[in-house]
């Protein structure tokens, strides 16, 4: 897909520049920073997120959000599909936390009727929501931008062992995989066994891993989106 960012050149600024922080992000659970990142003279707006400021979760790990933030930049990345934002981990102000490059969202879209859509970036989405086990998909975290490009943000409650998926992207349920998507993941399942697997497991824990796995060779062998589940609260709350 498409992306409004030269890729390389975003990962190198937003890794190497100095981080000047402007403002916060009132509403985000979690600590969230609005900041300018000044590299060879430029300065980009970004997100800045400390592992300090992360909220302790039952469920997860503390002080493990931002290295699931970054591995789901990175599958987006093995994936091609140029959903996530350009997203690095690095030391900040605050100490080390996930860097994301900002979004200027074209606010003429509304929201409440494009995430209904039977729309290929949105789809493209939702398949990876599958795969990273996205346990909060909600409207708010679409991004679509000026350009025409659709991004998504926060994905810190991801790659859990058990299946949390909850989204509100569930309008390809039951539908079978096209050619694409199937070729997307057989990439995507060779970069996490072989190169990936190294990055991977400095991210996540060995368990986490394996059910990452796992859930590509499912969704391989089924070759369908998958059904809300019957069993736990297959949508956010609140959805937006």
């Amino acid at each position: 897909m498409n992306s409004s960012f030269d890729i390389p050149q975003t990962l190198r600024h937003l890794s190497h520049g100095q981080l000047e922080i402007t403002g916060k992000l009132v509403d985000a659970s979690n600590a969230t920073l609005y900041a300018q990142c000044l590299f060879e003279g430029l300065s980009i707006p970004c997100i800045y997120k400390p592992i300090a400021g992360e909220r302790p979760l039952w469920d997860f790990e503390d002080g493990s959000l931002a290295n699931r933030e970054y591995a789901s930049f990175l599958m987006s990345h093995w994936m091609n599909d140029n959903l996530i934002p350009p997203t690095v981990l690095r030391d900040g102000p605050y100490g080390t936390g996930m860097v994301q490059a900002w979004v200027e969202i074209d606010t003429s879209i509304d929201l409440m009727e494009f995430f209904q859509r039977d729309d290929t970036r949105l789809r493209a989405l939702a398949l990876l929501d599958v795969i990273i086990n996205n346990t909060d998909r909600k409207i708010g975290h679409l991004l679509p931008d000026l350009q025409g490009n659709l991004y998504a943000c926060d994905h810190g409650v991801t790659f859990h062992e058990e299946n949390k998926l909850r989204t509100v992207l569930w309008q390809w349920a039951g539908v079978s995989l096209t050619s694409q998507e199937i070729e997307w993941l057989q990439k995507l399942k060779t970069i996490v066994e072989s190169k990936g697997r190294t990055v991977l497991e400095g991210l996540i824990s060995e368990i986490e891993y394996l059910a990452l796995l796992a859930r590509i060779d499912k969704t391989l062998a089924e070759g369908e989106f998958p059904h809300p589940s019957q069993e736990w609260p297959a949508v956010p709350w609140p959805p937006f």
